[in-house]
């Protein structure tokens, strides 16, 4: 629920006194309109970059195919509707709809039930194919399933433009689901730092970092020239196991807490910016800068409210903006709703030009909203448009384009069109339909959020205590918490967690950096009985390690860097077949027909610093190409 200090503490003393300690921890629905800007962006980002490989990736045609993927590689009780065709048509209908949905989301439209169809979309296309699941996956799926429960269009949002509810929308919201997020957030770091303190490259040795930036399918150029700093390497380590140990801590603290928050946003913003530069992660740190923006405190946004709002010139003009539309055009209406919302100025005053004689008369000569600036001037059709662009706090970057005489010529005449054919213009806003805004939750589902996240922390805690540094612990308090968790009892509600993938184990880089580095050579024999590079037929075939840019050529996205580690590892035993059959088909469209391939990995281990690198040759699969 969404507590209301004032009735709550009238009606009931316990909860008054409950919701004054909680209330620090309430989230400001600003912060959690950006959370769902930001998760919007990131959906959109890695759909994008997934369709470039939808056929290769979720199709029959592609390196799984689902006959493949039934046998035994989606876990009991994972769901996917992307399984239910093989087809390219049918994957990139479904790809479709989640990109409507998250444009959806993006701007606030119908919020919840966006969030939950893309949440559900997610889901089914992360279990479609777990050969490509990389820990920011882990992250967009823990924290899309709280953002669910959460109202993420509370704030610059179409919800919130259209909203016509009398009383106003609270700042500040704590329930069940608030907590539940704030919780999450301390998962994902803490639980990885348990993970890795039991590694001694994390502790005491220090040389985590050095062993995560000579991972060369990661590393980039800028992080391979770090390695460089030796001993500096050593305190980054520890900096950044102490930080997962603390940082996450600071969101709960009773003392200071605005300040602790910012804190927290600041360093943890700082870090995934670091490992963005150092490490190529795929979303993993632009979507976990997204994630500590919702943690941003009201007096924040209270600060920036008064530099936008302040005594500065662009402040009294922002404040001085009025917009005025004509009452009889519910088209005219819907449109300067959804600007003032899009241009990010809540604070300007709209009203009817029927209201005002003189205001009125402008709007009947000019065919024309109007545009009354702090000054008293008038601004009309699109000058008008780009006067408001120009006082927006995110956009006003676009009002000197705006203002661009061949730009302004057309836009005009585009407005005058839209003018005298408003009948047709409100064909297009007729989706957007005035209606109050619900923001508080029901206590039932504070409640099932509270239950699930009780869940996904017995889930986390078990497993810590299932690695060998726990398992075997004498201590007796460790064995009694693993019991519990191991417990019959707790398993049996496994499948809430499977059902919801809500199941979560947050092992990034945790015990330890994975050593395992190397790099794919393929070869094929021609039809002509030719050895060629099945990737680069134009290039010969070459076996020495290769530099950094055509590492990044070869491990084009996350995905396929992903992909192609996992088929070094036992689950890719069973994927290398149809990957196999996968690269024939290829070679095929390509116009050079292979006999066989040979898939062969450079195995080179990650050698402590100072001592040389051991490469060695291994062939991981070889087979015929079939053809019918």
């Amino acid at each position: 629920m969404t507590f209301e200090p004032q009735k709550k503490s009238l009606s009931y003393p316990f909860l008054g006194a409950l919701y004054q300690s909680l209330e620090r921890y309430s989230l400001d629905v600003r912060s959690l309109a950006l959370l769902r800007i930001g998760l919007a962006l990131v959906l959109l980002s890695d759909l994008w970059t997934r369709f470039g490989d939808l056929t290769a990736h979720y199709t029959d045609a592609g390196v799984l195919p689902r006959s493949v993927l039934n046998d035994g590689l989606i876990r009991p009780g994972y769901w996917t509707i992307h399984t239910l065709s093989g087809a390219p048509i049918f994957q990139g209908m479904l790809f479709l709809s989640a990109a409507v949905f998250a444009v959806a989301m993006l701007f606030g439209y119908h919020s919840r039930l966006a969030v939950i169809a893309s949440w559900a979309l997610l889901i089914s296309m992360q279990n479609r194919n777990p050969l490509l699941i990389f820990a920011a996956d882990d992250v967009l799926r823990a924290i899309m399933f709280w953002a669910m429960f959460l109202p993420l269009g509370a704030a610059y949002s179409v919800d919130r433009a259209m909203n016509t509810a009398s009383r106003p929308v609270p700042l500040r919201i704590l329930s069940g689901a608030t907590l539940a997020l704030m919780a999450q957030q301390c998962f994902i770091y803490i639980f990885s730092a348990a993970f890795k303190t039991t590694s001694t490259t994390w502790w005491p040795d220090g040389s985590a970092v050095y062993y995560a930036l000579s991972y060369d399918q990661y590393v980039t150029a800028l992080g391979h020239f770090l390695l460089n700093l030796g001993p500096l390497l050593t305190i980054f380590t520890f900096v950044t196991l102490v930080l997962e140990w603390v940082g996450p801590l600071l969101i709960w603290s009773p003392w200071r807490n605005d300040a602790c928050r910012l804190t927290a946003v600041a360093l943890f913003i700082s870090l995934h910016a670091g490992f963005g530069l150092t490490l190529n992660l795929g979303i993993f740190p632009a979507l976990s800068i997204v994630t500590w923006l919702a943690f941003i405190p009201t007096s924040a946004w209270e600060f920036l409210s008064q530099k936008v709002y302040g005594s500065q010139p662009q402040g009294f003009a922002r404040t001085g903006l009025k917009i005025f539309y004509d009452a009889d055009c519910g088209f005219c209406k819907k449109v300067v709703y959804l600007i003032r919302m899009l241009l990010v100025l809540p604070h300007t005053p709209l009203a009817t030009a029927q209201s005002i004689p003189e205001i009125h008369q402008a709007m009947e000569r000019q065919n024309s909203w109007v545009i009354v600036d702090w000054q008293g001037q008038h601004h009309y059709k699109f000058e008008g448009i780009a006067y408001v662009v120009s006082l927006s706090p995110v956009f006003w970057g676009f009002a000197p384009l705006l203002r661009w005489k061949p730009l302004m010529s057309v836009g005009t005449r585009f407005y005058e069109w839209i003018a005298t054919h408003r009948k047709i213009a409100g064909r297009f806003t007729k989706p957007f339909k005035f209606k109050p805004l619900t923001v508080k939750n029901p206590g039932w589902l504070s409640a099932l959020a509270l239950l699930l996240l009780a869940l996904a922390f017995m889930w986390n805690v078990r497993n810590v205590v299932s690695i060998p540094a726990f398992a075997d612990s004498p201590q007796p308090a460790v064995q009694l918490v693993r019991r519990v968790v191991t417990s019959r009892t707790a398993q049996r509600l496994d499948w809430v967690g499977r059902v919801t993938r809500l199941d979560q184990s947050w092992s990034i880089f945790a015990p330890g950096p994975p050593t395992d580095d190397g790099w794919h050579v393929i070869t094929g024999t021609s039809l002509t009985g030719d050895e060629i590079n099945v990737l680069k037929p134009q290039q010969s075939i070459r076996f020495e390690k290769p530099s950094l840019g055509d590492r990044a050529q070869f491990y084009k996205n996350m995905q396929w860097r992903t992909f192609y580690i996992n088929l070094n590892r036992h689950v890719g035993q069973k994927v290398l077949p149809s990957y196999g059959n996968y690269m024939c088909q290829q070679s095929d469209r390509r116009g050079y027909p292979l006999k066989d391939i040979k898939v062969y990995f450079m195995d080179e281990r990650t050698a402590a610093p100072g001592k040389p690198q051991p490469i060695e040759k291994k062939l991981i699969w070889e087979q015929s190409c079939q053809r019918s």
